[in-house]
C-alpha cells in the first residue's frame, strides 16, 4: 500500500490539467497517460484490466427489474410495508392502513444502511427510511389529509432496525425478533453536545432545549467502531412551513432552505412543531447526525450537535493512527461544503463506556480546495469552525460555539470554505485511508454568484458529477492539510467531445450520471451508486436506469455491477463480514408515476426494497 500512497502524491504533483484529464478518449488524454504512467491511477480505461474486479460487467437497462452480473443472484429481502414488529399487519396496498400499521412495518424509501453481526448466521440491519410518496401511501394521494394521515407519513420516515438470519437461499428477515424497532419522526431523542440546551434549541414543548421528537429525511449513514449506527438528517427543511400572509424568513432560515410553503407534506396542519410561526426554533433541532444503539431497542437516540447542523448526506467514520475518531460529512446542496469532525478524546478498543461519548466533544472543520487555474489537482486546508477563531465571533454574528454549530453553513462561508457540486457520500479506503466524496451535479455552477468554475468543480452547469479524492498530510486523518485530485468525472462520451464527455476511464460501456452513494469493501474496491436522470435521451442517451458501478482505485477501471428498475435510485450499501453478500437498496421505483411494479410485478404498487446479492458459487462479491 505504500506504493499506492506514494503514487497519489506524485499524481497531485504532476500538474494534471482539466483539459488533459477530462477529454476522455481524446488523443490529448492518451498522450498524457502514455507520458505519465502514474496518472493511470486517475483514469485508466485504456490500461490493463484490474486485478480487483473479477465480474462480467452488465449492460445498461431500461427494464423494470434488478440486473446483476452473470454468475450472481439477487432477491428481495424486505420491502416498504413488510411487518417487522410483533403483531404488525401485512402490507396492504390499498392506501387505507392507519398510522398504527405503518409504525410497526418497514419504513418507506430505503437509503443508507449498516450490518451489525450477532453471530455467524444472524445479524441486525439498521436502515434509513428517507421519505414517502403520498401518491402511493394514501388512497387519496395526499389530497385529503387527516391527523392520522400525518402520523402515518411520519411513521413511514426514520429508521428501521430488524434481525436477519442466514438461510439456504441467502438471508431472510425475522419479523418477530425482540431486536426489531421502528424509529420515526415522533420518537423521543436527546440533544447532546455544545448546542444542547441553548436558547435557539428551546421550544414551547421543550423548555430545556435537550429533548426533541423524531428524525426524518434520513439519507445516508455511518457506523462506529463501538457498534452504533449513525443516521443523517438531510432535507429536513421541506417539512416546515410558515403559513400566513406576509411572512418574512430571516437569513438563517433562508440559508437552510426553509420557506413559507413546505414541500407538500402538510405536517404543520396537524403538528404545531412544524409551523414556524408557532415554533420558530424547531428547525434548529433537525439537520444533525443521530447516534443509535441497534442492540438495545429501548435506548434513546442521541443527536450529536458537535458534528454540526447541515443537510447531512452520510457520516464516514475512521480511527486515525493516533487514536482520534474522524467523521467525514458532505452537505448535499448546490454550493455547500465538505466537513470533518475530529474527536477530542481517543478511541479505546474494548472500552465501550468511554467510546460511547466520543462524538460528544471535538473539533469541526470545513474544507478549502486550492488549485492553479485549469488544474484538477491541488492542495487543501481544513478550516477550524471554533468560536473565537477564523472570524467566528460577534463581529460576524456568532456569540457561542452552539451558534457556530447551529449555523454551521454560515460559519463555513465566513472562514472561506470551497463551495462544492452537491457533496454526497464520503468513503474512506480501509487500508490507505485515502478519502473520496461524490459530487453529484450542480446546475448552478458558473451561474450563481459564489460558485465559480474550477478546481474540484471544473464544469459549468454540471449535469453529470464527479468524484473528488484526497489524502491527508502524512497519511494522518486528523491533519489540517491534504492533497487532492479527481478520481473520475462522469459524462457522456457518445454525444460530447469536450469536458462533458467525462474522464478517460469513462466510456460508452460504463457511463453514468450523478454519482451519489459511495463505499469501499474490505479489499478496497470503490462502489458507486447513482441517483441521476434515467430519461435515456439527449444528454443522458445510452445511460439507462440508475446503476451500481465498482471501481479499482489503483488502475481507475470502472465496471457496471447492477442496474435498477424503472425510475428508481440505487442507494444504501452494506456487506456481510465475510464479503460474500452485499445488500443494496432500491429507492422510489416508479417515482413520478413512471410504470414500475417492482418488486412484485403484475399490477402491484412499486415498493422500495432491499436486495440481497450473492455469487452462485458462494465466492467473494466482485472478486
Amino acid at each position: 500500500m505504500k506504493n499506492q500512497e506514494s503514487d497519489f502524491s506524485k499524481i497531485v504533483d504532476a500538474g494534471v490539467s482539466r483539459r488533459r484529464f477530462l477529454q476522455g478518449g481524446a488523443t490529448a488524454m492518451g498522450m498524457f497517460l502514455a507520458a505519465n504512467p502514474v496518472a493511470q491511477a486517475v483514469a485508466a480505461s485504456t490500461q490493463p484490466q484490474s486485478k480487483l474486479l473479477g465480474f462480467t460487467k452488465v449492460a445498461t437497462s431500461t427494464a423494470d427489474t434488478f440486473v446483476v452480473p452473470e454468475g450472481y443472484v439477487a432477491r428481495p429481502l424486505i420491502s416498504w410495508g413488510d411487518p417487522i414488529l410483533k403483531g404488525a399487519p401485512a402490507f396492504n396496498e390499498n392506501g387505507q392502513q392507519p398510522a398504527s400499521a405503518q409504525a410497526s412495518q418497514f419504513g418507506d424509501n430505503t437509503d443508507g444502511m449498516s450490518f451489525f453481526p450477532l453471530s455467524e448466521d444472524r445479524a441486525l440491519l439498521a436502515v434509513n427510511n428517507e421519505y414517502t410518496n403520498y401518491k402511493l401511501l394514501f388512497d387519496h394521494k395526499g389530497q385529503a389529509m387527516t391527523a392520522d394521515d400525518v402520523k402515518k407519513a411520519q411513521a413511514a420516515h426514520g429508521v428501521s432496525v430488524f434481525e436477519i438470519k442466514r438461510t439456504a437461499d441467502g438471508w431472510d428477515y425475522v419479523s418477530d425478533s425482540d431486536y426489531n424497532r421502528r424509529i420515526t419522526a415522533y420518537t423521543e431523542m436527546q440533544l447532546t453536545g455544545p448546542a444542547a440546551g441553548h436558547d435557539l434549541m428551546k421550544t414551547g414543548a421543550d423548555a430545556s432545549g435537550t429533548k426533541v421528537l423524531g428524525t426524518f429525511n434520513n439519507c445516508a449513514n455511518g457506523e462506529t467502531p463501538w457498534g452504533t449506527y449513525l443516521t443523517c438528517e438531510e432535507n429536513f427543511n421541506g417539512y416546515f412551513a410558515a403559513p400566513g400572509e406576509g411572512i418574512e424568513l430571516d437569513q438563517h432560515q433562508k440559508r437552510y432552505g426553509l420557506k413559507a410553503k413546505d414541500r407538500g407534506y402538510q405536517w404543520y396542519k396537524f403538528d404545531d412543531r412544524f409551523d414556524m410561526t408557532k415554533e420558530p426554533n424547531e428547525p434548529h433541532r433537525h439537520g444533525w447526525v443521530v447516534e443509535i444503539d441497534p442492540m438495545d431497542p429501548t435506548s434513546t437516540p442521541l443527536k450529536r450537535t458537535a458534528l454540526g447542523r447541515i443537510k447531512h448526506e452520510n457520516a464516514a467514520v475512521t480511527v486515525a493512527d493516533n487514536g482520534h475518531v474522524v467523521v467525514y460529512m458532505g452537505d448535499d446542496e448546490r454550493g455547500e461544503h465538505i466537513y470533518k469532525f475530529v474527536s477530542a478524546n481517543k478511541y479505546q478498543p474494548g472500552n465501550t463506556a468511554a467510546n460511547r461519548n466520543l462524538l460528544e466533544d471535538g473539533t469541526l472543520y470545513v474544507a478549502r480546495f486550492d488549485a492553479a487555474e485549469g488544474d484538477v489537482k491541488g492542495k487543501g486546508q481544513w478550516l477550524e469552525l471554533t468560536y473565537g477563531k477564523n472570524g467566528l465571533d460577534s463581529s460576524n454574528g456568532f456569540n457561542s460555539q452552539a451558534e457556530v454549530l447551529i449555523y454551521a453553513r454560515e460559519a463555513a462561508t465566513v472562514v472561506g470554505a470551497t463551495t462544492m457540486d452537491r457533496p454526497e457520500w464520503v468513503a474512506v479506503h480501509p487500508q490507505t485511508k485515502t478519502v473520496c466524496c461524490t459530487l453529484t451535479n450542480n446546475s448552478e455552477r458558473g451561474v450563481k454568484p459564489g460558485q465559480p468554475v474550477g478546481g474540484p468543480n471544473p464544469r459549468a452547469e454540471n449535469k453529470y458529477g464527479q468524484i473528488v479524492r484526497w489524502r491527508e498530510a502524512g497519511g494522518d486523518n486528523t491533519a489540517t492539510s491534504f492533497d487532492w485530485d479527481l478520481f473520475l468525472v462522469a459524462g457522456n462520451p457518445t454525444i460530447h467531445k469536450d469536458f462533458y464527455a467525462g474522464s478517460a476511464n469513462i466510456n460508452d460501456e460504463n457511463m453514468f450520471n450523478s454519482p451519489d452513494g459511495l463505499g469501499f469493501d474490505q479489499a478496497g474496491r470503490l462502489w458507486i451508486m447513482t441517483d441521476g436522470k434515467y430519461s435515456n435521451i439527449e444528454s443522458y442517451a445510452g445511460m439507462g436506469n440508475n446503476q451500481v458501478l465498482v471501481a479499482d482505485p489503483e488502475t481507475g477501471e470502472v465496471r457496471r455491477f447492477a442496474t435498477g428498475p424503472i425510475a428508481s435510485e440505487l442507494t444504501g450499501l452494506t456487506f456481510s463480514p465475510d464479503q460474500r453478500t452485499v445488500f443494496i437498496g432500491v429507492q422510489h421505483p416508479g417515482e413520478k408515476d413512471k410504470p414500475s411494479h417492482f418488486p412484485a410485478g403484475g399490477n402491484s404498487k412499486p415498493r422500495s426494497t432491499i436486495m440481497v446479492v450473492q455469487r452462485k458459487d458462494g465466492g467473494i462479491i466482485a472478486a
